[in-house]
């Protein structure tokens, strides 16, 4: 069965980096764009970025551009996205998403806390 399970999160102070990742199984992971989404309290879950399955292409929302950076391990099948300026409005659970046949896995989530 598909499985993804995320790890990494943790508390960081305004400014730092973190790098989350998700590990997949169950699946041809080479074959599959892969996307991490956040969800912080009170909000709806909200795209953060992906990457395409092939050339590697990758998409980051406008709020995280020029400091978040997704990227992928093939070999691994393992997604990260690398967390750099980290500020306060960061804080949400993190989840890694993939898409087969046209349903949605997500994985349980990893928790990032930005504060001082």
């Amino acid at each position: 069965q598909v499985q993804l399970v995320e790890s990494g999160g943790g508390l960081v102070q305004p400014g730092g980096s973190l790098r989350v990742s998700c590990a997949a199984s169950g699946f041809t992971f080479s074959r599959y764009p892969m996307s991490w989404y956040r969800q912080a309290p009170g909000k709806e879950r909200e795209f953060v970025a992906d990457v395409h399955s092939d050339d590697g292409y990758t998409n980051v929302a406008d709020s995280v551009k020029g400091r978040f950076t997704i990227s992928r391990d093939n070999i691994k099948n393992t997604v990260y996205l690398q967390m750099n300026s980290l500020k306060p409005e960061d804080t949400a659970v993190y989840y890694c998403k993939v898409v087969i046949l046209n349903r949605a896995y997500w994985g349980q989530g990893t928790q990032v806390t930005v504060s001082s």
